[in-house]
């Protein structure tokens, strides 16, 4: 069943996917890690399957659910859906035709906006032509320090109505992105008890530059141990910008 979401700039989760191990310095504090030891230790039937710890790094099994895809029809209303906050929709463990059946809920559901979000761009614009693309997804990729900025040049080259960057946990700067194409872009500090510092000047450049190209910004977080304590404010205000939602 859909979750409400703590993440701010979504409103529920929906996880047809569950499980992923890492690929990035991103990946190091995965918190989807540490929420599905909790789940499977509550019992939480998703998780009950799920294996150790994967040998390329912080992970656990990726596991497709048939079950949870009859799922969005059900709800009620419009609502904004992240899809797969416990997995990444283009992972290499994920059959192509699963995700042409998350495309399809996608494209049977027009009133929900859905948002999915991957670290593996190359993937995605390797398979990108192989998938009916609906106008209410908004595909993103994970833009978290200098040296994978290149993800979004393979976000770019599909064919998405509405593309985003969430550039979380900001790890480093990242001065000179290329907004060409681009609707959206998050920042948002790292969380929880390792969590890697983050300089105001790197948000305020990626800020700047999103104005300067006329891109929507979304400022999350600071992170840290407590998140909430550190609050959501840049320089005086919050910044909550988003693309325009996709009406049915």
């Amino acid at each position: 069943m859909a979750t409400h979401s703590a993440i701010e700039w979504t409103e529920v989760t929906w996880n047809p996917v569950t499980g992923c191990d890492r690929v990035a310095a991103g990946c190091d504090n995965c918190y989807a890690l540490a929420l599905a030891k909790r789940l499977k230790a509550m019992g939480a039937e998703k998780y009950q399957n799920d294996g150790n710890l994967i040998t390329s790094g912080p992970g656990f099994d990726v596991t497709t659910h048939p079950k949870s895809l009859g799922e969005p029809y059900r709800w009620s209303g419009s609502r904004v859906v992240f899809v797969n906050s416990m997995s990444d929709l283009f992972h290499a463990r994920v059959p192509l035709d699963f995700i042409r059946d998350v495309f399809g809920v996608i494209r049977e559901t027009p009133q929900h906006t859905y948002q999915v979000l991957t670290k593996r761009a190359h993937r995605l614009e390797r398979i990108a032509d192989k998938l009916e693309w609906p106008d209410n997804l908004w595909m993103g990729v994970s833009v978290e320090s200098a040296d994978v900025v290149d993800r979004i040049d393979h976000l770019r080259r599909t064919p998405a109505k509405t593309r985003f960057l969430s550039c979380e946990p900001l790890l480093t700067a990242l001065p000179g992105l290329d907004l060409n194409s681009i609707d959206w872009v998050i920042a948002g500090g790292e969380s929880g008890p390792r969590a890697r510092p983050m300089a105001s000047k790197w948000v305020g450049d990626i800020r700047d530059q999103c104005e300067d190209a006329g891109v929507a910004f979304f400022f999350k977080q600071w992170g840290g141990r407590t998140p909430k304590a550190n609050g959501r404010e840049f320089e005086g205000r919050t910044y909550d910008e988003m693309p325009q939602l996709t009406t049915a």
